[in-house]
């Protein structure tokens, strides 16, 4: 009499293990009909919000933590509550195929048939995937929960009173007539730092389009409407045509986007790229120091004969004669030039490798300071400059217009900014510190030719333009970001780039 529940059992462990989801079948109880408590009724009604009310859940994976959203007075969503998720699994990054035990990452629509009261995890629902998108990329898998019990295999787990406040807000919403609610899943806080410490990762192309998503909601407060053509997410966008629909595996037809929400993204993304290519710099600068680092310590044992120095490999040496002889140049201006750079570094170590073997590496020298002793990373932040005229369109130039570029100079003066990650341009000759050398002023200090930050100003904020050179000074006829000019230089004249402008106003 018992081996026939037994073998049920073990079939269904079987499917759990191949699914690689959170496979789901269990008896009717109760506690699926808990109402909340009054200390949850209590904090929704501080808040402005009623259960009734619909809810959205954002999830991320670093952080650890899924949050409910719900609408307050004013139509807005707001931030009601964070729970901790108990575990997930896999790594960051989306779920690619069945079993691969990876927890999704995306945009989700949750209907009341995918609330599960008699789940084998205490409470769940189904998050609905695969949906569109991964369907348009071929992603398989099912049964990925959000679920209790503390246990995932390619779900989201929650503690047993956590899932079951989270179910509670969800099937009040639906008895207060929300048809369905938005999961959006993501692998961390999409803020510019967390894209920046993530900028090598070979998801970024994907995660900037999440990261679109996450935008249309947080500057609008409204669940984006989330569709899918060219095998792509678009978010509040609808057709030219009213006959055409979305297909999500053929081409995008023209699409229109509310011309305020259109405009509020956009702002959105230029204060981010901003400070994401700032952010970067600064990872680039620490990458490169701990890389010097090594390569001084090579350096040292190699002088010394140390036993330790030949232990290293020649691949490992060939990589570090490459970072000491690659300062910061540039900046990545697109995510697919960021995700296509690990491709290429590693395809340089390779050859450098090569070389190495055979004793033909030979370091390329390089000045890491100019002569004003400024740091090698103000030209990485010259990069965040090009990076700027590129998002804002243009320039706007100060004080007299500047004659047009003589012809003869155009083949060394057109570098494209976000190329070289310098605004082109040598510095006045009358300036002090500049010699007639006969040598570039690159050559000379060890930097790009830049023309002074004074001499542009690009359009950042709406009530103050000219805000950014708050955060620039110039030495020696370049302009570098104060906190980066050493304590024993001073700078041109002692006096801020955005002073001496207002001064000659």
């Amino acid at each position: 009499m018992m081996a026939l529940p037994r073998a049920r059992l073990l079939a269904l462990a079987l499917c759990v293990a191949l699914a690689g989801g959170c496979m789901e079948q269990g008896s009717s109880s109760s506690k699926h009909l808990r109402p909340l408590s009054q200390a949850t009724l209590k904090e929704l009604s501080d808040k402005g919000m009623r259960k009734e009310d619909p809810i959205l859940v954002r999830i991320y994976k670093e952080e650890n933590v899924l949050e409910i959203w719900k609408p307050t007075r004013d139509g807005r969503f707001a931030h009601f509550k964070s729970y901790d998720i108990c575990t997930w699994s896999g790594k960051l990054g989306p779920k690619i195929k069945e079993g691969d035990k990876q927890a999704p990452e995306g945009f989700y629509t949750v209907t009341p048939a995918q609330m599960n009261p008699n789940s084998n995890y205490y409470l769940s629902f189904n998050l609905g995937f695969p949906n569109e998108f991964d369907r348009a990329h071929g992603r398989t898998g099912s049964h990925l929960m959000v679920h209790g019990a503390c246990s995932s295999a390619g779900c989201y787990a929650m503690e047993d009173e956590q899932i079951a406040e989270i179910y509670a807000l969800a099937r009040d919403s639906f008895r207060g007539g929300q048809r369905e609610f938005q999961v959006q899943a993501f692998p961390f806080r999409m803020t510019p730092a967390n894209m920046a410490r993530h900028a090598d990762n070979p998801n970024m192309p994907f995660w900037r389009r999440l990261k679109e998503g996450s935008d249309h909601f947080e500057v609008t407060g409204i669940p984006p409407k989330v569709g899918v053509c060219g095998r792509d997410y678009v978010f509040n966008a609808s057709p030219l045509d009213p006959n055409r629909r979305l297909e999500p595996t053929a081409a995008c037809p023209p699409l229109r986007i509310p011309e305020e929400i259109q405009v509020a993204v956009a702002a959105k993304q230029m204060r981010d790229e901003t400070a994401y290519q700032v952010a970067l710099a600064e990872i680039r600068l620490q990458q490169q120091q701990t890389a010097n680092g090594q390569a001084v310590m090579l350096a040292s044992l190699e002088e010394q004969g140390s036993a330790d120095y030949d232990a290293v490999t020649p691949a490992e040496r060939a990589s570090t004669r490459i970072a000491e002889a690659s300062p910061i140049r540039t900046l990545s201006a697109s995510a697919e030039t960021i995700a296509a750079q690990p491709a290429a570094v590693a395809s340089a170590a390779t050859g450098a490798a090569t070389a190495a073997e055979s004793e033909a590496v030979e370091p390329v020298a390089v000045q890491p300071t100019g002569a004003a002793g400024l740091p090698a990373v103000a030209t990485a932040f010259s990069g965040v400059w090009g990076k700027l005229v590129d998002i804002t369109g243009g320039l706007r130039v100060l004080g007299k217009e500047q004659p047009d570029p003589d012809p003869a100079a155009a083949e060394t003066d057109n570098a494209d900014p976000m190329t070289t990650g310098s605004v082109p341009g040598d510095a006045p000759a009358s300036l002090p510190g500049n010699r007639p050398t006969g040598r570039s002023a690159a050559a000379e200090t060890g930097l790009p030719r830049l023309i002074p930050a004074s001499a542009f100003a690009p359009i950042v904020h709406d009530d103050d333009p000219f805000a950014i050179f708050d955060l620039f000074a110039t030495v020696g006829a370049v302009s570098v970001p104060a906190d980066m000019v050493p304590a024993d230089v001073v700078p041109q004249g002692a006096v801020p780039v955005r002073q001496a402008e207002i001064g000659r106003k």
